[in-house]
């Protein structure tokens, strides 16, 4: 009767074990990397400088093996400069994951020129775009404009933004926004500024984005890290790999996407990588 007692304990316990390590498992496969990049923008920090840092967060990124990179606007700092963007496309193709881009003020111009934004579709790729990656859907806004409202295609827009949030929340779907500029920098109800969106549409997007279950934000621009949540999102602006206005090291944002939110999220500092030589 002992020698039953200790087998039927010892299975018990071995039966706990793997049900807790089977539990960690599916966890595990539940959760994914993605890196969030910002203002890769070639010639703001140094044009050597910003493609010599650019390439060497593509290898250290293509080790660390995400899921997909997210390049949150500025992708150069001259709209319609040729050179550049086909020094940024060279760049990109050596990512062994797929790379996603927005566009930023630099890229399409602070008014959002029709020329410049018809450039962008040309060369870089759409500027709105959703896509759905294990159990999310991930959103790319051209948030220049709401910046600079251009009417017809700002409407043509937000329509089809509402749409695809609509889509998302409705097959149970969190999501993931990103764009260029902050919706805010360091308040929901900052004044605008060159570095935030619009007051008054900003408060549109806090309900909207609250209506369809949106997690998290993503945004550059500031060439800073700030961290902020409202109203049960996330609001994350990160730093650059060309200039920062802060003391963050060239880098990029790394994020652990599990079952639910919040999101786990770390800056990483680019090996190899020195700040701008007129910092």
């Amino acid at each position: 009767m002992k020698t039953y007692h200790h087998t039927f304990v010892g299975l018990f316990v071995l039966l706990a074990v793997l049900s807790v390590s089977v539990g960690y498992c599916d966890a595990q496969e539940d959760t994914f990397t993605i890196v969030q990049m910002c203002d890769t923008q070639l010639g703001f920090g140094g044009y050597t400088h910003d493609i010599e840092t650019f390439k060497l967060a593509v290898k250290q990124i293509n080790a660390m093996k995400p899921d997909f990179v997210i390049i949150c606007g500025d992708l150069i700092e001259k709209a319609g400069d040729e050179r550049s963007v086909q020094d940024f496309l060279a760049i990109r193709a050596v990512f062994s994951m797929p790379c996603y881009c927005t566009p930023g003020n630099h890229d399409i111009g602070n008014d959002a020129r029709p020329n410049l934004l018809q450039l962008y579709l040309e060369r870089i790729g759409k500027d709105r775009f959703s896509f759905d990656h294990k159990g999310y859907t991930f959103v790319c806004v051209n948030t220049q404009l709401w910046k600079a409202p251009v009417e017809a295609e700002t409407a043509g827009h937000d329509a089809w933004l509402e749409k695809a949030l609509e889509t998302a929340s409705d097959a149970g779907r969190p999501v993931v926004v990103f764009g260029h500029i902050p919706l805010f920098v360091d308040k929901p109800d900052e004044p605008e500024q060159y570095f935030n969106l619009p007051l008054e549409k900003r408060r549109e997007l806090f309900v909207l984005f609250k209506k369809h279950g949106v997690v998290a934000v993503l945004t550059g621009h500031a060439h800073r890290n700030a961290i902020h949540e409202h109203d049960g999102i996330q609001y994350v602006t990160s730093a650059t790999t060309s200039r920062n206005f802060d003391d963050a090291p060239m880098g990029f944002r790394l994020w652990h996407i599990g079952a639910a939110p919040p999101l786990k999220h770390e800056y990483i500092a680019v090996e190899g990588a020195s700040p701008p030589a007129e910092q």
